[in-house]
């Protein structure tokens, strides 16, 4: 049977299952019949049997500080991990939490059984084992995208999450606490849960039985199709309590787009802070509408202050957009191409106006330089790094570093094997063992005299503040 057939076929049973066993009084109610069950059982192992090869188990392992701090320069052990993860294309490009392979030294997935290979036995083999590169992540929406050397792979497609409805039956796949190759049933409990006020992140929330080690792996509709990532759970035991949040559709396609073209996803940003307009706030500031998005702030400086917007004026749209929320605000400013402009429609003391304004790269956003590097150009193998020089450029982007040479460590290499991945976007490298660098080469040239497992001791500048790093070599 074709997948459009049985998920036909299973939209019928679960209507007649579930709506009209509800459209009826209990009085009156009778249980469907026994044929209307077994094609729902059918119907879900059809579903669960198309699906589950396309579900694989990401292993990692990674070091982290015993204390716990990751800062810290206490001795480090090595941690594993399990996650899931569902693949994307034929060639091997699977989404992932990025918690799940943040700082990996090893990963490796682990495909589903292959169910041609039939036995007696009801226990399956277990699938192959393969290695696998991080080839971006993204840690503000906890998405990664992993790669493995394959042709011809499962894959299971995006749907749009903007169609996702309160109440939609759901399946969550994945390993939970390591157990391969698990499905559990639900519904879609909220389209769009917020857990913090304006923040441009939302999750689906589900009632579906989710667990560590479900991390990474899809929850999909029943045509076959991932409305999300799932990626944490709020439970008081630790267990499963009905309270599953997963990323949704559209935002893994966004970033994952970005991570297999740049291994990066920069945000852009106009330097405002948006807030939604809320009844009172209208009432009290004696605003012209009781909804919407209202600036509260307005950098110096910014690419809103030279395109005129000022603090307290009114959004009303975005290139034609209109703008209802702060969330809405935020996210489609930074979806938008770096350096293009944008237009942004607005109210000031009840007079409309329009402004163009410039799209820039998010000055917090650690991955904006990941654009700028060439790996060709910028590796440092044995610190597992792409280095920017200090320049003009460079300056520019980052105004207030303590010092005027360097290397910016722009993004970690995701083909080299760095050290312990101590080492962050962001941070500028000043010295090696008491000596200043201040380019790449010099940098690969002071590297290059140490024997592998020698310890060096870097000086870094890090959030404005200087620090000692202490690494082992390859």
């Amino acid at each position: 049977m074709s997948r459009a057939t049985w998920n036909l076929k299973l939209r019928g049973i679960l209507t007649f299952v579930f709506v009209t066993a509800l459209a009826v009084p209990p009085a009156c109610a009778q249980a469907p019949g026994p044929g209307s069950l077994h094609q729902l059982n059918q119907s879900l192992l059809e579903l669960s049997r198309e699906l589950t090869p396309a579900v694989v188990q990401v292993l990692s392992n990674s070091f982290s500080s015993i204390t716990g701090s990751p800062e810290s320069l206490a001795p480090v052990a090595l941690q594993q991990s399990t996650g899931s993860g569902a693949i994307l294309t034929p060639d091997g490009y699977i989404v992932t939490n990025a918690h799940v392979v943040s700082g990996a030294t090893r990963v490796r997935v682990r495909f589903s059984f292959n169910e041609d290979s039939r036995g007696a036995s009801i226990l399956r083999p277990r699938g192959k084992l393969v290695p696998a590169r991080v080839a971006g992540l993204d840690k503000e929406t906890d998405i990664a995208l992993i790669k493995v050397e394959a042709e011809g792979l499962p894959v299971l497609e995006l749907a749009d999450s903007e169609q996702v409805h309160q109440g939609q039956v759901v399946l969550a796949l994945g390993n939970p606490m390591g157990l391969e190759n698990s499905v559990t049933m639900g519904i879609v409990s909220s389209v769009a849960r917020q857990l913090e006020p304006d923040s441009p992140m939302i999750y689906i929330q589900t009632d579906t039985a989710i667990n560590p080690g479900n991390s990474g792996g899809p929850l999909v509709n029943i045509d076959g199709k991932i409305i999300g990532v799932n990626t944490m759970i709020v439970s008081q035991s630790g267990g499963s309590e009905g309270l599953g949040f997963a990323v949704p559709s559209n935002i893994v396609r966004s970033i994952t787009e970005q991570l297999r073209q740049n291994g990066a996803f920069t945000r852009g940003d106009i330097g405002v802070a948006a807030r939604t307009i809320t009844p009172t706030m209208a009432e009290t500031l004696d605003l012209p509408v009781d909804h919407g998005v209202i600036l509260e702030d307005v950098l110096p400086d910014s690419p809103a202050l030279r395109g005129g917007l000022r603090i307290g004026d009114i959004v009303l749209a975005l290139d034609g957009k209109p703008m209802e929320n702060g969330r809405q605000f935020h996210v489609n400013v930074y979806g938008k191409r770096i350096n293009g402009v944008v237009t942004i429609d607005a109210m000031r003391a009840g007079e409309k106006s329009s402004h163009k304004v410039v799209i820039q790269p998010r000055p917090d956003d650690p991955e904006r330089f990941a654009s700028m590097v060439d790996e060709r150009v910028s590796l440092i193998n044995r610190l597992g790094i792409l280095g920017l020089a200090i320049d003009q450029r460079v300056k520019r982007m980052v105004p207030n570093l303590r010092r005027d040479y360097g290397i910016l460590v722009a993004r970690m290499a995701l083909t080299a094997r760095g050290p312990l991945g101590l080492l962050v976007p962001g941070d500028v490298i000043y010295t090696i063992n008491g000596q200043p660098v201040s380019t790449l080469n010099e940098m690969r040239g002071m590297l290059d005299k140490h024997q592998p497992d020698a310890v060096i001791v870097l000086q870094i500048e890090r959030g404005g503040r200087i620090r000692y790093l202490e690494l082992p070599l390859d």
